[in-house]
């Protein structure tokens, strides 16, 4: 992998990531564009003790534009982009519209691939690898950053989910804060620790299931299973059987394995309904263990946590999706209307 790091014509950090060693990245970027101005705050709410990011110039970002009008595509002679370059293997660039920048954290986009046609799922392995060394090299830089205590990588697909780029992409949000579903998981993490004299929370849920019905890959390195109390209609956990804090974690064995396993996954979620239609609208979610110090966590440190990645879709059968009503939204109970046991066999059947 080659690393090129430039500055877009706002300042603002853009990285090319390579498979060729000899790639040359010098294009500068035409645009005249002003210095992004931002309003992000964070405000902690007292009653639920989390935090919301106030973000009002997000109301001016880019919104559905036409495929000849998409900014995440490479620049033409006539028509610069935020990739000044006229292709591209992956890249990184600092959001023009971030939710949370400066002492509220820091937040970029993540272009898989300069192909505007495709999914992640039609990537090559060796282009997901490329992806994935990106997400661990981000990963150990923003940790770096004074204001960083958890960084979150994480891909939106599809109209449903609220994508307004139609472009294959993610984004990865630096936090400056332990993330609320993060310090859930610790509290839990720390609990089961001292009720059974030191065993790992994670360690437990992951033998549970592997000798249970809801698994649905298997490999030397990974398995991925529909979890016990699954709160989507379809959501898949994918864990490296080896425990490690975050991405920076993984050994060469399990790097080189994941690209086949995942995008396995990704093909095995746009089979899950009709074949002909519409792709299947899905998150999927990288859990790292904070950078912050866990003082909190009662006898919990980074090594306990594990890493893993929560991918789930919010459609429950063809052409329904699944809404957050009363009951989630107004008191966070999910009501999964799929047995996760019948989502695991149905992940099954479509293999490919």
């Amino acid at each position: 992998m080659k690393k090129t790091s430039t500055r877009l014509a706002d300042g603002r950090e853009l990285i090319y990531y390579d498979v060729r060693d000899d790639a040359v990245r010098a294009a500068p970027d035409r645009r005249p564009l002003d210095a992004v101005a931002t309003t992000a705050e964070i405000r902690r709410d007292p009653l639920l003790g989390d935090s919301v990011a106030i973000a009002s110039h997000r109301q001016g970002r880019t919104y559905h534009p036409p495929a000849d009008q998409c900014p995440l595509c490479p620049s033409t002679a006539e028509r610069p982009t935020e990739i000044p370059e006229s292709a591209y293997d992956v890249v990184v660039f600092e959001n023009r519209f971030p939710s949370l920048a400066g002492d509220a954290g820091r937040c970029e986009v993540v272009c898989f691939t300069s192909d505007h046609t495709v999914s992640f799922a039609d990537l090559t392995e060796e282009q997901a690898g490329l992806v994935l060394d990106a997400w661990t090299d981000r990963t150990a830089e923003l940790s770096h950053l004074p204001a960083v205590q958890q960084v979150f990588c994480f891909e939106n697909r599809g109209a449903e989910i609220g994508v307004t780029l139609g472009h294959p992409h993610g984004q990865i949000y630096a936090y400056p804060f332990v993330t609320p579903r993060t310090a859930l998981m610790l509290r839990s993490l720390a609990a089961h620790k001292k009720a059974t004299g030191g065993r790992n929370l994670f360690d437990d849920v992951l033998a549970d299931e592997r000798a249970g019905e809801r698994v649905v890959l298997d490999t030397a390195h990974w398995v991925a299973f529909v979890p016990h109390a699954a709160h989507w209609p379809y959501e898949v956990h994918l864990y490296p059987k080896r425990r490690v804090p975050d991405l920076l974690g993984l050994d060469e064995a399990a790097r080189a394995e994941f690209p086949g396993v995942y995008l396995e996954l990704l093909k095995r979620f746009d089979r899950i309904f009709d074949a002909d239609g519409p792709p299947t609208p899905y998150i999927a979610a990288w859990h790292q263990a904070p950078f912050a110090a866990l003082d909190a966590y009662d006898g919990v440190n980074r090594d306990d946590f594990a890493l893993h990645l929560e991918l789930f879709t919010i459609r429950r059968t063809s052409g329904k999706l699944k809404f957050l009503a009363g009951s989630e939204s107004g008191m966070s109970v999910f009501i999964n209307d799929v047995p996760p046991e019948a989502a695991a066999e149905r992940l099954r059947e479509v293999a490919s």
